[in-house]
């Protein structure tokens, strides 16, 4: 469906599945009665909570548009309408992209007719006629806020959500195949979250053993001392919380060393594949320090950390979990880095941690970026094992494994 056939009639209503079971995922699109199930189920609103946010960003020309990205817009536009008669008082807005994932939201938002023409880009003529809107009033008056962007907003909203009062699902680089990641039954990825968020925050560190190319062996350290462990399980019920939709991942921030005389004890070697290369950063008081590589990925590397330090930091180890529930990767982090375990590069602080927007070198440089580890999205690249050791402890305990065939389970029952 392109921009100019956005005006349509509603979705037939349907029955909702919120659990999961031994049959496929079904990849239909989700309807109105699914999406309200979903928007309980994630938000638990209160009677009086009715307001819905949904939120879009725009392309420009600083930053063209695409297929998928015009067609998450529509997708956005498609369930404001689905809502229409529903409990939910959903309304559509859209602002000026921000360049990267995660870097600060824009101060105004427009508000967009579900029903017409969605606007191709930041520049459409009709934009100039419709009166700009103030972010933060815009959010305080819908207590529940979805965020289909092309750009993740979770570090700009996780910082205004406890502010502004409300609950936000953010959904950067969401498709319809993640639609079926949707339906999940939550309330089971919650549970098993939170225990993984437990066994990490009771760590001190954790060790990790790869092996490139069936090859080579690599092994990397990271201190989770002086942190908690967080559990995103896709339940915002209190007001005040923003987390990724789909979701299914607990995760920790490692020390970055700002207690005076403490170093963060990270170190090693932490291999990526990207674009088909492996990158090797040699990883010291939690920053790579140094790239290892001849190609041309590892030379942009390079002088990225040269450049621009703040994205040198280890910012996330994330343990996702909808490998158990029968979802695949289809190439994109929202979902992808849900799978398994993840660890992340740049801005921490909306994770708790100290690395913030004013630490990069422009706002347009502010970036969080997860490199996943599964055998779909870094062939070359393989995660033999985690393991976690606390204080005292005389061996530390294996947390996950892969398997001969090459896929990855956590070793704890969860």
């Amino acid at each position: 469906m392109t921009e100019s056939d956005t005006r349509s009639t509603r979705p037939p209503t349907g029955s909702s599945s919120a659990s999961l079971s031994d049959e496929p995922l079904s990849r239909d699109p989700l309807d109105g009665a699914e999406l309200c199930a979903l928007l309980e189920r994630v938000f638990a609103p209160r009677a009086d909570e009715r307001a819905l946010a949904v939120l879009v960003d725009l392309p420009d020309q600083a930053l063209p548009d695409s297929e998928a990205w015009r067609d998450r817009r529509q997708l956005a536009a498609e369930w404001v309408r689905a809502l229409e008669g529903s409990r939910f008082a959903a309304q559509l807005f859209g602002y000026r992209n921000v360049r990267r994932n995660n870097a600060e939201l824009p101060e105004t938002l427009v508000e967009l007719d579900a029903y017409e023409p969605l606007p191709l880009s930041m520049d459409d003529a009709r934009l100039a006629a419709i009166e700009a809107r103030a972010r933060d009033a815009v959010l305080a008056e819908h207590p529940m806020v979805l965020a289909p962007t092309q750009l993740s907003a979770t570090a700009p909203l996780k910082l205004l959500a406890p502010r502004l009062g409300f609950s936000a699902a953010t959904m950067g680089g969401l498709s319809r195949a993640m639609q079926p990641a949707l339906r999940l039954d939550y309330i089971e990825i919650d549970r098993r979250v939170r225990a993984l968020a437990a066994l990490v925050e009771r760590a001190d560190t954790a060790l990790f053993d790869f092996v490139v190319d069936g090859a080579r062996a690599l092994a990397l350290t990271l201190d989770l001392r002086h942190r908690p462990g967080h559990a995103s399980g896709g339940l915002l019920r209190e007001r005040g919380r923003a987390g990724n939709l789909p979701s299914g991942e607990a995760y920790i921030v490692p020390y970055e060393g700002e207690r005076a005389g403490e170093p963060s004890r990270s170190a090693g070697e932490l291999p990526v594949e990207l674009d088909g290369e492996v990158v090797i950063y040699r990883v010291e008081q939690n920053r790579a320090r140094a790239v290892e590589g001849d190609g041309p990925v590892a030379a942009r590397e390079r002088a990225l950390i040269a450049s621009e330090p703040a994205y040198a930091n280890i910012a996330e180890l994330g343990l996702g979990v909808l490998s158990d529930f029968g979802v695949k990767p289809v190439g994109v982090t929202l979902l992808d880095e849900k799978l398994g375990p993840h660890i992340a590069f740049g801005r921490s602080d909306h994770f708790g941690g100290q690395v913030g927007p004013g630490d990069f070198s422009s706002p347009e440089a502010v970036v969080h970026i997860d490199r996943v580890y599964l055998p779909e999205t870094q062939p070359r690249v393989r995660l033999e094992r985690i393991r976690l050791q606390g204080r005292g402890d005389a061996e530390p305990t294996l947390l996950y494994e892969t398997d001969a065939s090459g896929r990855g389970h956590y070793a704890v029952a969860l």
